[in-house]
């Protein structure tokens, strides 16, 4: 250990850089900095009706669709999320032949001393299955020839429909909500009746690489941005949140006597109807239950936060004090990545963890209060990193997962008392989780297609866990100053566009002025490590002491080294990576630093001298912050 209280220097470096106020970008929001930039847009209306005591509904579907490629369109395709809740699925398939499945999703039991693991899709009755069936589809007018397969509907096209061009599909859908098995469905085991996620005929997205229309196999999405008009019928004792506004004059979760419906007829009949709508989303998401508890709060700007939880008494305190605590949470978001973009956010008790949607989350809800705030200060940052940027979460899921697990941590260390913090180091496990995986020869290329890793372990520690990593690496790499400017820029040129891995890339070397190429292909498309050692520490003269270092991992970077003397003084040295073609400002300022000659890749060793007898040398340690993520540090320190 230093003798010196070097976290603490640390610790305050972040709070310094990422958590006091920060000038926000002056720039204007531009829609894609990249020439040629296009996307398309749809618009939903829907008419939906819930039977609540059999899980079914029937809706209709309006879809407006506008094709702003150059391609004129042959086909198109729209997922139909619930049909992965039945046997023989793909779903279904994976979950009974990867390694390590989901735990939610599956029963285990000993077969002749060994471990089996069931997938409980498998086991679904009819009446327990997801489906999500379409009929009578129509394209202005004129009858569609379609056909399902799996969780994807093949339609073809008479019509084609040409650049710069709209057309007009009109459906018939039906479906189940499934027994809770992952993410959506009914009947959570915290006892909330409808976690309403990904359970309408949704359109996939076409972008510049083309159609994106895989089978879904529960982890994650791409879609189109779009305006939804939603109406959703069903049993008046129900409250519902979710996605969007109210439009039918009351607030989410207040229930049909404030529903603009006169109260007469409320009395004559069994349902109500709840009319939302919601501008620029992904998609639109909704829970319900009989038992809801709805509160309001207000948030920052004039965003108004809802929460919807069960009446349990043993949650209740916990849901009231996360209101002020998550319009903190969206104060610091705001702060350090840009402003959220829409006008409400509801935080709603439902699914099976956590997971994020357009304006609104499902989570569980009987928690540890640490436990609650974090899962929120997660979910809802995703409200910047996937709603409002979106990029390709099925083939770059690091980017949104990773990016969201790091400024939600950094938000924790803020917003949560040092006592009540689960981890006080907000980035330590992550590291961790990194090594360990690496060390189990189980890494795989952040390239990766989100659904295609080999287990579960390897693309959650490569989403959350190498996806956080590589900012906060990349905080090493160009300093913290650049990175956090990095990723407010990176916000306020890219929201509404799915940017790219070299999008940001080219917003960082914009900042810094470095040359990151070889940072981003090592980290994210190869399983290249770190791994830089101290091999000889000689005294070559009466005050000159040889430091002999190698680079043992097939990773470059540059290196930060702090030398402290047995006199107690303390110097860094700086020894740049010359593919960055860059000098990283001086992160100790407290400390003389010496910028040697840079060290390039081919190189296996470098040399340089510290002016001191080797007597005088108490410690030597490469990257004393440890954000350079080097798989064996106990080689990268020299002690007397």
């Amino acid at each position: 250990m230093w003798s010196f209280d070097f976290k603490h220097i640390m610790k305050k470096i972040l709070l310094t850089l990422a958590i006091c106020s920060i000038a926000l970008i002056d720039a204007i929001a531009q829609n894609n900095p990249n020439p040629g930039y296009w996307q398309q847009h749809v618009d939903y209306k829907m008419d939906v009706k819930m039977d609540v005591k059999k899980y079914q509904y029937t809706g209709t579907q309006k879809l407006t669709y506008t094709n702003n490629s150059p391609d004129t369109l042959k086909a198109v395709y729209f997922h139909l999320y619930y049909n992965a809740f039945q046997p023989n699925s793909d779903m279904d398939a994976l979950l009974s032949n990867i390694a390590d499945p989901d735990s939610r999703m599956v029963d285990t039991k000993t077969v002749r001393g060994r471990k089996v693991f069931e997938s409980r899709i498998t086991k679904l009755k009819d009446n327990e299955i997801g489906y999500l069936k379409v009929s009578k589809m129509m394209q202005d007018g004129e009858a569609l020839e379609t056909k399902e397969v799996g969780t994807i509907l093949e339609v073809t096209l008479k019509k084609p429909i040409a650049p710069k061009s709209s057309t007009v599909f009109t459906m018939n859908f039906d479906g189940q909500a499934p027994v809770m098995i992952r993410r959506a469905g009914r009947n959570s085991k915290e006892g909330v009746a409808l976690s309403m996620s990904q359970w309408f005929p949704k359109i996939a997205e076409y972008d510049f690489e083309g159609w994106h229309a895989e089978q879904y196999l529960g982890r994650e999405f791409h879609s189109v941005w779009g305006d939804f008009d939603v109406k959703i019928t069903l049993d008046k004792n129900y409250i519902l949140g979710g996605t969007g506004n109210i439009v039918n004059n009351n607030e989410v979760g207040y229930g049909y006597q404030d529903a603009g419906i006169d109260d007469n007829s409320i009395k004559k009949g069994k349902e109500l109807t709840w009319h939302f709508k919601a501008e620029n989303v992904l998609d639109f998401t909704w829970g319900a239950d009989p038992n809801f508890i709805h509160d309001t709060y207000d948030g920052p700007d004039g965003v108004k936060l809802h929460f919807l939880y069960k009446n349990n008494p043993a949650i209740i305190d916990n849901w009231k004090k996360l209101q002020p605590v998550t319009a903190e949470l969206m104060k610091f978001f705001n702060e350090n990545v840009g402003p959220y973009p829409y006008n409400q956010y509801s935080v709603i008790q439902g699914g099976d963890g956590g997971m994020e949607y357009s304006m609104c989350t499902l989570i569980t809800g009987e928690r540890s209060f640490p436990s609650l705030a974090g899962v929120t200060a997660h979910e809802l940052a995703h409200s910047w990193f996937q709603h409002a940027l979106a990029t390709n979460e099925t083939k770059h899921e690091w980017m949104d997962e990773g990016f969201t697990s790091f400024i939600s941590d950094l938000a924790m260390l803020k917003i949560l008392p040092k006592d009540q913090q689960e981890d006080v180091n907000p980035f330590g496990s992550t590291y961790k989780s990194y090594y360990s995986l690496v060390s189990k020869g189980m890494q795989e290329p952040l390239s990766t297609h989100a659904d295609h890793y080999l287990t579960n372990r390897a693309y959650s520690t490569s989403a959350y866990s190498r996806g956080s990593i590589f900012l906060t690496q990349l905080a090493y790499l160009i300093g913290w100053d650049n990175m956090m400017t990095t990723l407010r820029t990176y916000y306020n040129e890219y929201k509404f566009t799915h940017p790219t891995p070299n999008d940001f890339k080219r917003v960082a070397e914009k900042v810094s002025g470095a040359v990151l190429d070889q940072y981003l292909i090592d980290w994210t498309q190869t399983n290249n490590t770190i791994d830089y050692s101290i091999l000889f520490v000689e005294e070559v003269q009466k005050n000159q002491t040889l430091v002999t270092l190698g680079r043992m991992g097939r990773m470059g970077m540059p290196l930060d080294i702090l030398v402290e003397y047995e006199d107690g003084s303390i110097e860094t040295f700086y020894i740049p990576y010359t593919s960055m073609h860059w000098i990283k400002p001086n992160q100790y300022v407290q400390y003389e630093r010496t910028v040697l000659d840079g060290w390039g890749w081919a190189q296996p060793e470098y040399k340089f001298t510290i002016n001191k007898p080797k007597g005088a040398i108490k410690k030597i340690v490469i990257d004393p912050s440890q954000f350079m993520a080097d798989v064996n540090q106990e080689n990268s320190i020299y002690t007397k």
